[in-house]
């Protein structure tokens, strides 16, 4: 009975619950009648002296391969904005090469014009059209227009490398004389630099900076082949619901047999301002181009665009334009253009 007892109370000494001193002393054979080894071993370890071992560290985590640090945020800069959910301002790390939305992605089955380019030409050699091309007032228009992110930043600055491609074409689509062809395609890859930035402007706030690398033609032979390069800088502020978008560029000068439209500046510009506002599904955007000369070569164009929901994500889209170079083939004939179509994407 007593050796019950005693067995007992070291049960409760190595459960912690109550300690040996004071009740009774362990004996081997107290220690003998215990049926988990563990707790034996226990009872001799206390009945010798020696002190409990100390419970066996957890082994460390297994290192996983080592995160790319983030990008810091920009003070007082909201990932909610339009620039910043387009650009990643905000040291947001989205998947690198994911394809989004860049400029509008729309579909217009129907846009007007009041002059057609029967007779497009350029003062290039070999690059008018002599014989008049058999058009519609009335086509089809459409725009697709992507990028993605290569690098969220560059030797260690805050300056990430993007990819654009935007692709746009005039589709005679009312033309069933001629066959319905695609009158126009404009091809414009690009590469852009864009560095966050969180500057106020006369009320304004500077959002971001971007420097890019641009082509842009329409893959056509003579003699409708047109084509352009530039280097465009560009400045972007937001203020509420409204963006600013400052973009000046600089044409890359071409060998004289190599340039199919030697005075394109001063048609399609040399700056484009395109200011924008936000509200609900709701966008109202205008965006002006000018050559910056004066006298004859004072030109440009203005476009404005009405985006209003329809269904889900698609909307309305209304356009109008009025000036030069609606497309490269049109660079230097001066047009009033107008459509109404959809647009699923690329709007904000």
């Amino acid at each position: 009975m007593i050796r019950s007892v005693r067995a007992v109370v070291v049960l409760a000494s190595l459960g912690g619950a109550l300690p040996v001193t004071g009740f009774a002393q362990a004996s081997a054979a107290d220690c003998v009648v215990l049926t988990d080894a563990a707790a034996r071993l226990a009872c001799y370890d206390r009945l010798h002296g020696r002190p409990e071992p100390a419970a066996p560290a957890a082994p460390p985590a297994p290192a996983g391969p080592a995160s790319a640090p983030a990008l810091p945020v920009m003070p007082g800069g909201d990932p909610d904005t339009q620039l910043s959910a387009r650009w990643d301002l905000d040291g947001q790390r989205s998947a690198l090469f994911a394809p989004r939305a860049y400029k509008p992605v729309y579909l217009m089955p129907a846009t007007w014009t009041d002059q057609v380019n029967r007779r497009p030409g350029s003062p290039a050699p070999e690059h008018s059209v002599s014989d008049p091309l058999v058009l519609k007032a009335v086509e089809a228009k459409y725009q697709i227009s992507l990028k993605t992110k290569f690098a969220h930043s560059l030797f260690g600055a805050p300056v990430s490398l993007w990819g654009g491609y935007t692709q746009s074409s005039r589709w005679q689509l009312y033309n069933g004389a001629d066959s319905r062809p695609f009158r126009e395609t404009n091809y414009e890859p690009e590469v852009m630099l864009v560095a966050p930035l969180d500057i106020g402007v006369l009320g304004w706030k500077l959002r971001m900076a971007s420097l890019s690398l641009n082509h842009q033609s329409n893959g056509r032979a003579l003699p409708l082949s047109r084509s352009w390069n530039r280097v465009i800088g560009g400045l972007a502020f937001e203020r509420d619901d409204w963006v600013a978008e400052l973009r000046p560029w600089k044409r890359i000068t071409e060998a004289t047999d190599d340039d199919d439209n030697p005075d394109i500046s001063n048609y399609v510009g040399r700056a484009e301002l395109r200011v924008a506002r936000y509200w609900g599904e709701h966008a109202l955007s205008v965006q002006l181009r000018h050559s910056l000369r004066g006298g004859q070569r004072s030109r440009g164009s203005a476009q404005l665009d009405y985006v209003f929901p329809l269904a889900g994500a698609l909307h309305g889209q209304l356009q109008l334009f009025s000036g030069y170079g609606e497309s490269l083939i049109d660079y230097n004939l001066r047009q009033t253009k107008a459509g109404l179509g959809v647009t699923i994407a690329g709007w904000r």
